[in-house]
């Protein structure tokens, strides 16, 4: 990496990284297309997902006590086991295809909501979950379903990031060794997700504080505000 690229990589992981403590996802929303540009898009990604699955880890420690083990692990299953068929079996699905399923499963999640219709939104978890692994496996565009999935657990906000926190943890790390394997990542570039750790820490820490005092009205309109951002992204990708 250039030197001068520094900068605009360490600012764009402060701010991703804030994001993503407070709302338990969406950090990739800036690392990714940020690091795409400045580095190309495979190595942009790659290296996203290697810093990812570093804060997500800090993320996990930070949220420890607000894990909901049991309640989640369904969830995190479907969406392990989404991830895995994704990329062994449906990698040739048509992107725009996907696109436009997601953003339907969107629509008809924040109707749910809006309406009031709780028992059809936790029906519709575990579909949403096994969806969000496998659009993850051939298209990368997991955010938006795994955000609704865990929702569908319908707990406060401190654990909906924890169990977030702890499912983003598992995808980036598969997808880190995916990359890594493939050889778009080497020294270099855990040399830098180390240099950047005391930068997640930091970042936590406020996102953290930041989600523990913006109550539980507040966070949802920070989840739907994350969610707007995800479907933005698919919809310049139609």
């Amino acid at each position: 990496m250039e030197v001068y690229l520094v900068p605009i990589v360490l600012v764009a992981v402060g701010a991703a990284f804030t994001l993503s403590a407070a709302a338990g996802f969406g950090g990739s929303l800036i690392l990714v297309p940020t690091l795409a540009l400045v580095l190309g898009t495979k190595s942009g990604v790659a290296l996203a997902a290697l810093l990812l699955a570093v804060n997500n880890a800090v993320k996990v420690c930070a949220y420890r006590e607000t894990i909901p083990y049991r309640k989640a692990a369904p969830v995190i299953v479907l969406i392990t086991a989404g991830t895995f068929l994704g990329a062994k079996l449906l990698v040739w699905a048509p992107e725009r295809t996907v696109t436009i399923a997601v953003l339907l499963s969107f629509a008809a999640a924040f109707l749910f909501e809006s309406l009031g219709l709780q028992r059809l939104r936790r029906t519709g978890s575990p579909i949403l979950a096994f969806a969000a692994g496998a659009t993850s496996g051939f298209s990368g565009t997991s955010g938006p379903l795994k955000g609704l999935a865990i929702r569908g657990l319908d707990v406060d906000r401190m654990h909906l990031v924890g169990a977030l926190s702890l499912a983003s943890l598992l995808g980036d790390a598969m997808k880190t060794a995916v990359w890594t394997e493939a050889s778009l990542l080497n020294a270099g570039d855990y040399v830098i997700a180390l240099a950047c750790f005391p930068l997640m820490l930091v970042a936590t820490f406020f996102g953290r504080r930041f989600n523990s005092r913006i109550g539980e009205r507040g966070y949802a309109g920070l989840f739907w505000t994350v969610m707007a951002g995800y479907t933005g992204r698919l919809l310049m990708g139609l």
